[in-house]
Parts: C-alpha cells; structure tokens; sequence
C-alpha cells in the first residue's frame, strides 16, 4: 500500500506567552435549567492548563501564560464546550453554557470481540504510530474506545465518549485525547481525526526525565510545528529549513486508487488470474506522470503575510510545497515523493491544500506557537508519520539548539 497521508483536523491554541501568568474564574451551567454542573473537564485543548469544577459550577485556572488559547469544556452527557480564550495582563472571566446532548445515533456493525482487537490494533497502529516512541506507549482505558470498519471502503471509524488515556514513557507525558471522529482510509492511505487533547507531566526519577527531555527535543526538532516557529520568528535558515515549490502532474492512465481496489477484490474473488495482475500493476503504477522539484529556495517575503488578528500568519503557495530540514536524514522511501538525484536524502515533507477554500486562496493560517489554526493541509513524507507518539504541548520550550552532530546520535 502507498505511503501514508496524514491529515489533521484539531483547532489548537494560538501565541506565545512570556509575561507573568494570569488567572482564568469560570463557572459552569446547564444551558436549560441553569443548574450548575460539577465534575466537568476544563482545560485549554493542547496544553498542560487543566482542572474540574466544583460542586459550585465554579473553576479556577491559574498562572496562564499570555496568549490566545482555546478553552474546553467536557461532561459525559453533555455536548463539548469550545471557546477561544484571549490571556492578557488582566485576569479573564468566563460563564459557560453547556448543552445537555441529544443521543448519537452512529452507524454500527455487530461485531465479534476478535473484530474489536483487530479494529483496536488497527487503530493503535494508525493513531499512536510505530516508531520507538511508539513502543514505550500504553493505552490505559482502550475500552472507551468504539469501532466501525466498513468492509468494502476499507475504512475504519473510532470514536469514544470520555478520554483516551495515552502514557507516553517515551515523551513523559499522559495524554488525554477526545477521540470524536477518527477515519482511516486504508485505500487512499488517509488519516484523518478531530478532538482536543490534555498533556500531563509523569512523574520520574532524575535519569528518566533527563532521557524525556532528550526524547522531545529529539520529535520537535524538524517537525512541523518548529518549523512554522521557525517561519513566525524570521528564522528559516538559523534553524535549518529550506522551502522549496513542488509542482506535480497527476497520471490520467491511472484510475483513482478505490476503483483499482474494488476492480482488484471482485478479480481476486472470481478471476482472471490476468485481471489480477493487470490492477496489481496498476496498483504499482504512480499516481503522478510528472513531479517537479524546485532548486532555488523561496525565500519567507514570498510565502508570509500578516494577519488582522494579533499573532496570527498566512501561508500561501502555489500547488505544492517540499519542505527541507538539513539537520537530520531520512532513508524512508516514499513512492509518491520525487527529489532529484542531487538533492541529499534530508528530512523532507510536502504540504498540499486539502480543501476547496484552501486551494482557492492558496492559504493556510497558523500561530506563533507553530500551530495550524483551521483546517490542516495534507501533509506527506516525513511528517506524514507523526502519531501521537512524537506529540508535544503546544507549551513545549525545547533545548537551545547549537547543533553538535552529537546530538543527533541516539545515546
């Protein structure tokens, strides 16, 4: 099967904080009765900010960095609570109205337990990743989680109604996820998911939090979010990026990869043995009859612009986009990914626009923290493998990069 395609639809939380933290008073109530509801989740989605409310309705967050963040607010029952929250050098007050929620009907498959341990597998797989980060992760509650896997789509579907609890020893983090709408396409090779996530700090000896530290610098450095930190902060080059346009040509021989799976599972169940081959070898054939890679860099005046809204950028460029990071290598082959033979095998991901408003304008948004606010782009090659195991806080401030060629080398 092709190289995965990993797409991500999270609203995250925006702009760096450097001043004293502030205090965030809230109160929660149902949105029908006014009753106040005690137990609820609060948090700001991709941070460490966290508490619960009181028997009072009331909650308290304290010492918040600066910045625009986006607050939620989660109850069994209940309809999740989303509010984008601007952090200033005042304290901020909120009253939350929470929706009782009408019970989802979702489309289901009976199912065996051997079905749910293989949809589980599959999800791990797709959701948490395979790398070394991967290995040293454990899923506490995977009963929370509900599956369908459609058959003749090859698609699975996973969603859950409380957290999913990840521990992550590799990274040292537990991490809470809302899993809301989980969809992989294994014809396409398509991940696509959406929910809010809490990070949590494990607790470690003095050795272990020395090789966590290590471990994140080792997933930030080259990932997508430093290098949209890099582009928020003028530091393209200091920091080891290169941008590059990418133009490709689809392959009009080829039909679309689901009807080269159907036309294979009919051939295969009744023949030919010549037919099955045929759709093989168009399974092989690739899906783009051109690609073209760029030599000269472009330069941050030709993608950048300012926004109306405080710390946020738009991004824009033509068809494609290959991003290099000349700080580390990647031997993975990816099919769909053409660099020329003098181009060195450096950490190399493409960005494309995935929606119709997207590539209309040509844009993408994201935040000072390297966040993508909005919908995602679909990204490929090496960051198309980035799972929950490689995700940090959108809080995380990683070691001062001096580079040694020695820190680069697994201890």
């Amino acid at each position: 099967m092709r190289f995965l395609r990993l797409l991500v639809f999270v609203v995250l939380a925006p702009l760096f904080a450097l001043a004293q933290g502030q205090t965030i008073f809230g109160k929660v109530v149902r949105s029908d009765t006014k009753s106040v509801i005690q137990g609820a989740n609060v948090f700001f989605s991709n941070s460490s900010y966290a508490t619960a409310t009181q028997f009072d309705g009331s909650f308290i967050l304290k010492n918040v960095k600066p910045g625009q963040y986006l607050l939620t607010i989660a109850h069994l029952g209940y309809a999740d609570y989303t509010e984008t929250i601007l952090v200033s050098d005042k304290q901020v007050e909120v009253r939350v109205e929470m929706a009782p929620k009408p019970i989802m009907l979702h489309e289901v498959n009976i199912t065996t337990k051997a079905d749910w341990k293989r949809n589980y597998e599959m999800f791990k797989k797709q959701f948490i990743g395979t790398d070394e980060n991967a290995k040293d992760c454990e899923v506490v509650n995977p009963d929370v989680l509900q599956f369908n896997y459609f058959n003749t789509q090859k698609r699975l579907e996973a969603y859950a109604d409380n957290f999913l609890v990840v521990d992550n020893r590799a990274l040292g983090y537990r991490v809470k996820f809302l899993v809301r709408d989980f969809k992989f396409d294994a014809i396409e090779g398509l991940i696509q998911y959406s929910g809010q996530k809490l990070f949590e700090e494990l607790p470690g000896s003095e050795s272990e939090k020395k090789k966590w530290r290590y471990n994140r610098d080792m997933a930030y450095y080259g990932s997508a979010m430093h290098f949209f930190r890099a582009v928020g902060a003028d530091r393209l080059e200091e920091e080891g990026f290169e941008m590059h346009r990418y133009t490709r040509y689809m392959n009009t021989q080829r039909p679309s990869e689901a009807a080269i799976m159907r036309a294979y599972d009919y051939y295969r169940a009744k023949g030919p043995a010549d037919s099955v081959r045929k759709y093989v070898d168009l399974e092989n054939t690739d899906r783009y009859s051109h690609e073209v890679f760029y030599h000269e860099p472009l330069f941050l005046s030709e993608v950048l612009s300012r926004t109306d809204k405080p710390g946020i950028f738009a991004f824009s460029f033509l068809d494609c986009m290959a991003i290099q990071y000349n700080r580390k290598r990647d031997d993975t082959h990816y099919r769909d990914i053409y660099l020329p033979l003098n181009v060195p095998n450096y950490e190399t991901s493409i960005l494309s626009f995935m929606t119709r408003e997207q590539a209309a304008k040509h844009t993408l948004f994201f935040d000072m923290n390297g966040i993508v606010v909005g919908n995602n782009p679909l990204m490929e090659g090496t960051w198309s493998k980035a799972r929950l195991s490689q995700l940090l806080p959108v809080d995380y401030q990683p070691t001062p990069q001096d580079m040694p060629a020695a820190f680069f080398t697994k201890k």
